[in-house]
């Protein structure tokens, strides 16, 4: 198991000013999956999130696409909780990241 934890400032820019600005702290965590033992990373989208579970998966998807430079899948449950689904090329684009690369090294060798 890998827990990738992700301090964000999440900001839309009018004109030359941020606004909306949200500093969050997101948890992604990686284990094996499947019948392939796929490296998989899950996240939840929380309600207690300033605009609620919608705006904090936009908002960490954002982050997520920012820092490895793919859109991780966003999934909604019939019970309103909202799923952030990574995947193995969501790790190579983390792995980039000196702080990362040695855990994530191990945990695909796995």
């Amino acid at each position: 198991m890998l827990r990738i934890r992700i301090t964000a400032e999440v900001g839309r820019v009018e004109g030359e000013h941020i606004v909306d600005r949200v500093v969050r702290e997101y948890t992604i965590t990686y284990s094996r999956r499947r019948a392939d033992n796929a490296a998989v990373g899950l996240a939840v989208a929380r309600a207690d999130a300033p605009g609620g579970r919608e705006a904090d998966a936009k908002r960490f998807a954002a982050v997520i696409k920012a820092l490895t430079g793919r859109e991780p899948k966003v999934y909604r449950k019939s019970d309103g909780t909202i799923i952030i689904v990574c995947y193995e090329g969501h790790l190579d684009g983390f792995a980039r990241y000196a702080e990362l690369a040695d855990a994530i090294e191990k945990c695909l060798e796995l």
